[in-house]
């Protein structure tokens, strides 16, 4: 009985699985039509070109803050689109505060929007193919999982995008997850709107110290991560004393 329970059971998930894989491939196909529509129509260029995006956005009046919180999430959700020209335009056009604001906005919807794309496409396969398995070791901890999206949000090398469909993939719960993006991008917002704000002010020294300040917020995650193995080797030195 218990066997003819189970095979019924395998009908249904072969089923689901198979829809989520159809989503996914639905999906990806999609991306690959909106990056190949982009680049044939002229706009991947255009949105490149800070001087260019920032003329074109402060002709849209009212509706330029809109088009930037859309450009800054169809970046994170389509990664081939580059985020940093969105965000230092964002700065050109609307300073310090508003341009960070409008940044900040557009990257929280587009990794909320790959999280759980990621989490309806992949999470449930990977449940089915590792069980119990798959949260094993620190990437089940929800506290390890918060700081690797907060401090992978600080650093320019690691992807914001495959970061948030990574995630989805894991055990880490939604509020962490936003929070801790939240949290991660504010500082790097900031500093790319500063950045685009001096930028377009046209004066070198104050342009200068942007660029200083951005590479220096950067290196706070490897100063803090050289910091814990360096403390947690005098540690292991003392013990053994």
């Amino acid at each position: 009985m218990k066997k003819r329970h189970a095979l019924q059971n395998i009908g249904p998930a072969l089923q689901t699985t198979r829809a989520r894989l159809i989503i996914g491939a639905v999906f990806l196909s999609g991306l690959i039509a909106v990056y190949w529509l982009l680049t044939m129509t002229d706009v991947l260029h255009s949105i490149c070109d800070c001087q260019t995006l920032h003329n074109k956005i402060t002709t849209y009046g009212f509706f330029g803050p809109v088009a930037i919180i859309g450009l800054m999430a169809a970046a994170i959700v389509v990664s081939p689109i580059p985020s940093a020209p969105i965000a230092i335009s964002a700065g050109m056009a609307y300073g310090h505060f508003w341009g960070t604001l409008y940044i900040v906005i557009g990257a929280e919807i587009g990794a909320i929007t790959a999280f759980y794309i990621g989490r309806l496409v992949g999470r449930d396969m990977l449940l089915r193919w590792f069980g119990k398995r798959l949260p094993l070791g620190l990437l089940g901890s929800q506290w390890t999982l918060t700081f690797i999206v907060f401090f992978g949000r600080l650093l320019p090398f690691i992807s914001f995008d495959i970061l948030s469909y990574a995630a989805g993939l894991t055990a880490l719960r939604f509020w962490r997850f936003a929070l801790a993006t939240l949290l991660g991008v504010i500082p790097v917002s900031f500093l790319l709107a500063h950045f685009g704000e001096e930028f377009g002010s046209s004066d070198m020294t104050r342009m200068t110290i942007a660029v200083l300040a951005l590479g220096t917020i950067t290196l706070i995650p490897v100063i803090v991560k050289w910091w814990y193995v360096r403390r947690r080797t005098q540690t292991g030195i003392k013990q053994k004393q």
